[in-house]
């Protein structure tokens, strides 16, 4: 299990706290209920996953599911995929979401953070992201950590 550990003020209290970043190996009730809160902060026009898109995520090599946590409670998420192509292991991350609680509070960051060895470990010599140009915090934590904007074109198809 890949953990990282982060002292950081969160919530309503007014003293220091630990956020603890483990991968998920199996589904809790307050897995799926950070779920049904979080993923509303990321998108509005994607539900929750249900108890079994989380198992496939889970089960699957192809993708880690961290969490930030502390005491029970779930601050964040971020989802790594991993995947191997004929030049290169190659690593995206996907779908990082910070309560509203937690953000500013250095969660994302630590989140990536252990995406980012957790990819190192899996062979990984790159690993991509893309974010909304109107997330201007989330891009400015990006170029921090030291992932640098690249000059390509994005498509997507609908299916």
């Amino acid at each position: 299990m890949i953990e990282g550990w982060l002292t950081v003020h969160v919530g309503a209290t007014r003293h220091t706290e630990s956020v603890q970043i483990t991968e998920v190996t199996e589904i809790t009730p307050e897995l799926m209920a950070a779920f049904e809160r979080l993923i509303p902060q990321l998108s509005r026009s994607n539900p929750p996953p249900s108890e079994e898109q989380v198992q496939f995520m889970i089960d699957s090599p192809a993708s880690v599911l961290l969490i930030a946590e502390e005491d029970g409670v779930i601050y964040g998420s971020l989802t790594l995929a991993l995947f191997r192509i004929p030049t290169a292991m190659r690593a995206w991350i996907e779908d990082v979401v910070v309560d509203d609680a937690a953000r500013g509070k250095g969660v994302g960051r630590l989140l990536n953070e252990v995406a980012l060895e957790r990819a190192r470990e899996a062979g990984a010599k790159t690993v991509d992201l893309t974010s909304r140009p109107s997330r201007e915090a989330a891009n400015r934590l990006y170029q921090r950590i030291g992932f640098e904007q690249r000059d390509t074109n994005v498509y997507r198809y609908n299916l």
